[in-house]
């Protein structure tokens, strides 16, 4: 996918522009950020509120190489070139299949002979597959091994968000905290949207294999089936879990962090994140836990930062144009907030 990006320099009679420093006159951005340039980028046709980038992979891990340009009058002053990458030397993708692992997703593990640091299981909401891995590369670069799984939508696993065992997602926590450089005793589940549901509900059924949770735009309680509402989303132990019961938490055994936006337009996940906090305020939970709850953000504010994201697309399992909510600035300063917030946690949990 193409994309491009601008900004007009407020002071064009300087030798030295430091975008950290100048805000554009005009441009894909307008405010004073010295990532605008990237996160502002626009696809080369199409409506950019309806897409997003998705970093290209090659040799199997994400990069993007990119132009950057110095124009004056129409004239090209400077340019130079540059890859951004998403994981650091040495960082390693193991694909997991059913076939030889009873599960489908990957595993992203740092370089070898990191110290032992909390291991990530990470998963998607609504949209299934196996996630994007700019969020695990970048994970993995900062020491900590992620598992990026799959649960539906994806080979080997339904089609449909349809009666997915939780032991699916327990099982996965156990191979994430078999590798070498986990420390086993600290494996933090992260997710999103639909994800959060089976996310705090791990964490409560299984607190001595899932140590805590990090939900982006979550649920405070179990949805039906998807797409369509006409069973039970999860099982456990192979019975049903019922659709529209609070999730306890009261056997969470680590910390939780939620991140929600005001203008989430699928659901009210503004008033879940400070009611999931209220209720292990209520479980005299001991392990930190806050609410980040972001004026004006939407829906899609999961995952790193500095990369173009829409507020609004064409969902890939209803085929169908879903509004997220939020502006590309607001949204774009919610998931710096809540990557940031991110690894503060992780940094302080070791």
């Amino acid at each position: 996918m193409s994309t491009a990006s601008s900004g007009t320099e407020r002071r064009p009679s300087r030798r030295v522009v430091d975008l950290d420093d100048a805000s554009p006159s005009n441009g894909t951005y307008r405010t004073l950020d010295g990532m605008g340039l990237f996160w502002s980028m626009n696809p080369a046709d199409g409506d950019p509120d309806q897409q997003a980038f998705i970093p290209p992979t090659k040799a199997g891990k994400p990069v993007e190489d990119v132009k950057v340009s110095v124009r004056k009058d129409g004239k090209t002053l400077a340019d130079t070139a540059l890859t951004r990458q998403w994981m650091a030397d040495g960082v390693t993708i193991e694909p997991l299949t059913m076939a030889k692992d009873k599960l489908t997703g990957s595993l992203v593990l740092p370089p070898p002979g990191q110290p032992k640091l909390r291991a990530v299981l990470y998963f998607g909401g609504s949209e299934g597959g196996v996630g994007a891995l700019s969020a695990p590369g970048l994970l993995a670069s900062h020491g900590y091994p992620v598992l990026d799984l799959a649960y539906f939508h994806a080979p080997g696993v339904p089609d449909n968000l349809r009666n997915i065992p939780l032991e699916y997602f327990a099982s996965a926590a156990r191979l994430l905290a078999r590798q070498p450089g986990v420390n086993p005793a600290r494996v933090i589940v992260m997710s999103a949207s639909r994800g959060t549901e089976a996310a705090l509900l791990l964490a409560q059924n299984f607190p001595d294999l899932v140590h805590g949770a990090i939900l982006y735009a979550p649920t405070a309680v179990t949805n039906a089936s998807f797409p369509l509402p006409d069973t039970s989303a999860w099982t456990l132990h192979g019975r049903p879990i019922a659709a529209g019961d609070l999730m306890p938490v009261d056997r969470v055994n680590g910390p939780v962090l939620t991140v929600a936006g005001t203008d989430d337009q699928l659901w009210q996940s503004w008033t879940a994140a400070p009611l999931i906090v209220q209720e292990l305020d209520k479980a005299n939970n001991r392990y930190p836990h806050e609410a980040v709850v972001i004026p004006q953000a939407g829906h899609t504010i999961g995952g790193p930062p500095y990369l173009p994201r829409g507020t609004s697309g064409i969902h890939p399992v209803v085929s169908r144009l879903l509004q997220y909510g939020g502006t590309r600035p607001i949204n774009e300063s919610a998931l710096l907030l809540g990557w940031t917030k991110v690894l503060e946690l992780l940094k302080s949990l070791g």
